[in-house]
């Protein structure tokens, strides 16, 4: 099934708001998926849904030769300015992890951090990881659990959102394990963890402010809405923050699954 129209604004959406800002609330989790790939020198690595690129530069970091590549133009522009600020080499680019260009079996690692599991055709995007990795090359993925904070906060959101066309995939069904397996096991041995990067704060307002401004799907769904939708939007996400409240703080437990797998 095609979705070119939405994926189109999904390049917009992804770089409309400066996701660097908020990269550090999942650095931790970027870490355990490199960690769990045990980068090599001269292995041809590719990150896919790189964002602001910070597992492309763990990986280009231990040796790896690496490409990077990310739907939004802005957030791979970003991505390159940092990487040049590291002094990092590597390759970025724009491009839909849903039709990669790249030839068959070109890579000895492919590595989406909650990347590919945001694209609608989880069909497409399962096909192409396959095609583009080795035979005995791996594969590393990260996926948001729906029962968790995370599940939640998208739940709390959903009341203000557009319904999305038919037929295209959620990213919380990439974190169930039957699921990776129903779309990944037919090309991959696979192993799947659970892990928690918890996000912690003092006001719920707070919170909820800083991940709006700076996270580019939120940021297009409050600025798309008119003054009232707005502020009840603001309500129920700072109610949803504060709901995670004990004591003087507040910590919203974000639960994922880690997959790796080898190659058939």
């Amino acid at each position: 099934m095609a979705f070119e129209e939405l994926t189109s604004r999904h390049a917009v959406m992804w770089g409309s708001a400066p996701f660097e800002n908020i990269a550090h609330l999942i650095e931790d989790m970027h870490v355990a998926l490199v960690e769990r790939l045990s980068p090599l020198a001269g292995e041809h690595w590719l990150d896919l849904g790189c964002g602001v690129g910070d597992v492309a530069f763990h990986a280009a970091r231990a040796g790896a030769t690496v490409t990077g590549s990310d739907l939004s133009p802005t957030l791979v522009e970003t991505a390159r300015r940092r990487a040049a600020e590291y002094g990092l080499d590597l390759t970025l680019e724009v491009a839909d992890c849903q039709n990669l260009h790249d030839a068959d079996a070109s890579f000895d690692v492919v590595s989406s951090s909650v990347g590919v599991i945001f694209a609608p055709d989880h069909e497409r995007v399962a096909s192409e990881l396959a095609r583009v990795c080795r035979p005995g090359g791996r594969i590393g993925l990260t996926a948001w659990r729906k029962e968790s904070g995370v599940g939640a906060m998208f739940a709390a959101m959903a009341p203000f959102m557009p319904t999305p066309p038919p037929g295209a995939g959620s990213p919380l069904q990439w974190g169930h394990e039957a699921y990776v397996e129903s779309v990944l096991g037919g090309a991959f041995d696979l192993t799947i963890e659970e892990l928690d990067i918890p996000q912690v704060g003092e006001d719920g307002r707070e919170m909820w402010t800083f991940f709006r401004d700076n996270f580019g799907p939120s940021f297009t769904l409050w600025t798309s809405l008119g003054a009232d939708r707005r502020t009840e939007l603001d309500t129920a996400m700072e109610a949803f923050f504060e709901s995670y409240r004990s004591g003087d703080g507040i910590s919203v437990e974000r639960r994922y699954i880690v997959v790796t797998g080898v190659r058939r």
